[in-house]
């Protein structure tokens, strides 16, 4: 047990929370990648990779949460990085369900904006614990000039990613106190170009966006995940209803009807064979048609208790930088999840948004622990009971060694009598 503790530092229930999570993720990966054996005819290709991230991304949160919170800074320098990165998978990145979002290197593919929503999270954390030494409207601009070129640069390929990114750093702002009069003026122009944008795809020529080479050729996408979310919330016939409108919905509301209250089961999912992203984007349904609601609840609360958790850390923080790293990395976390489970059960737009930690993925998977490890890591070295825990992990660490030295010198005291008495 003590080998145990000595590994996993940190915040137990941080802990708890993640392995139940990577618990739950094998179950369901291994249920619903059913659409992917069938087109590898490997049956444990799909979970053996899958484990395979999850066993990396547990040594990532090792590595992480071993880490002072003040060396997490370095994550800046890679932002500037990451623009070029994802302005090269735009030009030059494989184009996979209509986007250019992943990038290869080497035979491995790599998602970009997954680094970007990491390296501006740090910088922003960053940026708003210098209220010393810079004034507040410096930090307000600098703040909205890098979010702008990092969720621009993303827009166009993965909108959902962009606002849930933009999104969160207002709040680290707003948590970071940014000036009343400031946060309100973003808001309010933030509405407004939101709205906007939503005239724009509904008055602009289909031409416009018909290549797939132009700069918006995802706003037809866009507009009709919106058109279809309002279409299916207005009443409808049953006898006219047809499942092929709003496909993914649809087979999703099936999945979640089917589970009831206790589920199928895992293993024994009928729409995993039907939704074409079971195993990511509606991976929620799927785990309500196993688990059912329980199930459904118990991985909602989950999540809830991984921000409440946060919460309580950041709060006991001294400092300010690593207060607001565990509120954006569990911002992040948190609401990515909600929007995936909103989006399931038809509270939201398709968005393709993976459920943290549970979908299949490689690059989201690996972010996704780089932020565990960085709570865990808060939780170790910025809060008076993380600073006490390792304090008594160091005495007892010491108190061990004393006695293995004090073994040592008996043994060689009872050999050398041993030695003498053969003399």
């Amino acid at each position: 047990m003590s080998f145990v503790n000595k590994i996993f530092r940190g915040d137990r229930i941080i802990w708890m929370i993640f392995f139940f999570l990577c618990f739950i993720s094998i179950l369901e990966i291994f249920s619903a990648t059913s659409t992917l054996t069938y087109k590898k005819q490997n049956y444990w290709d799909p979970v053996t990779r899958h484990t395979v991230f999850l066993l990396a991304g547990t040594a990532v949160v090792l590595l992480i949460h071993s880490l002072k919170p003040k060396y997490l800074s370095i994550f800046i320098v890679g932002l500037p990085f990451t623009w070029v990165l994802l302005i090269l998978t735009r030009l030059f990145g494989s184009y996979v369900n209509g986007a250019h979002r992943l990038i290869e290197v080497g035979g491995l593919s790599f998602q970009p904006s997954e680094l970007a929503k990491l390296c501006l999270i740090v910088f922003t954390a960053f940026v708003l614990s210098k209220a010393q030494e810079a004034k507040e409207d410096v930090r307000f601009k600098w703040i909205v000039y890098i979010t702008i070129i990092t969720c621009g640069t993303i827009l166009t390929e993965n909108l959902s990613t962009a606002v849930l990114l933009y999104v969160v750093v207002v709040l680290m702002m707003f948590v970071g106190q940014i000036p009343t009069r400031q946060m309100l003026w973003l808001v309010l122009a933030s509405c407004v170009v939101a709205m906007l944008f939503v005239v724009l795809l509904h008055t602009a020529p289909k031409e416009m966006f018909a290549d797939k080479n132009s700069v918006f050729h995802r706003a037809s996408t866009w507009k009709t995940r919106i058109d279809d979310f309002w279409t299916d919330k207005q009443e409808k016939d049953p006898k006219t209803f047809d499942v092929n409108d709003n496909y993914q919905v649809s087979h999703a509301k099936i999945a979640i009807a089917r589970g009831r209250i206790l589920g199928v089961f895992f293993g024994n999912s009928q729409e995993r064979d039907y939704l074409p992203q079971a195993y990511s984007d509606f991976i929620y349904a799927i785990i309500i048609e196993e688990m059912g609601m329980v199930g459904g609840i118990f991985v909602l609360a989950l999540y809830v208790f991984l921000f409440i958790r946060a919460g309580m850390i950041a709060n006991r923080c001294q400092q300010v930088f690593p207060k607001l790293l565990v509120i954006g990395s569990a911002l992040i976390i948190v609401l990515q999840a909600f929007i995936n489970m909103a989006v399931a059960v038809n509270l939201m737009p398709v968005t393709g948004q993976p459920l943290p930690l549970i979908s299949r993925g490689g690059t989201s998977t690996l972010i996704t622990c780089v932020y565990m490890g960085i709570i865990l890591s808060v939780s170790r070295f910025e809060n008076p009971k993380g600073i006490q825990r390792e304090q008594e992990i160091a005495e007892e660490n010491e108190s061990a060694a004393v006695e293995k030295l004090w073994n040592e010198d008996l043994n060689i005291e009872d050999l050398d009598i041993q030695e003498e008495k053969q003399q």
